[in-house]
């Protein structure tokens, strides 16, 4: 039952993805690809700065996320709930996210041959943060 629930979240993250489009002044970007299946994933992030901490890279904080790109519906839902998992987080705090977070926020494990599509998403914001820093 509780599969049934998390497939629903999915297919509805798919049909009416939250979090999609384009930061016309955004601070960072970057693209993943998924070249087994074709899948594309572009996150782009505006940042402001923590008010209580100093001026530093690792201490701004993501004001908002937004994804986009092209894909089965694992991928567009993974990179759907990253970017609102990140939004309000520091960028010393999304360093630390994993592939099993990414898997969490699914809430459910994909097959071995899906479960590129639904990390694609954490490789492309593992990309921003090497352009952040």
């Amino acid at each position: 039952m509780k599969n049934i629930i998390y497939r629903e979240v999915i297919l509805d993250l798919y049909r009416n993805p939250k979090n999609k489009g384009e930061i016309k002044d955004a601070d960072f970007e970057a693209k993943s690809a998924n070249p087994l299946c074709g899948d594309t994933i572009k996150i782009q992030l505006k940042m402001k700065n923590s008010t209580s901490l100093p001026a530093r890279q690792e201490s701004k904080v993501i004001e908002k996320a937004v994804f986009s790109g092209s894909g089965c519906v694992i991928s567009q839902a993974s990179a759907s709930l990253i970017c609102s998992y990140i939004t309000g987080k520091k960028l010393s705090e999304i360093k630390k996210i994993k592939s099993d977070d990414i898997i969490k926020l699914i809430g459910v494990r994909p097959s071995p041959s899906r479960l590129g599509c639904a990390i694609l998403s954490l490789k492309a914001l593992k990309e921003v943060l090497k352009n952040a820093v």
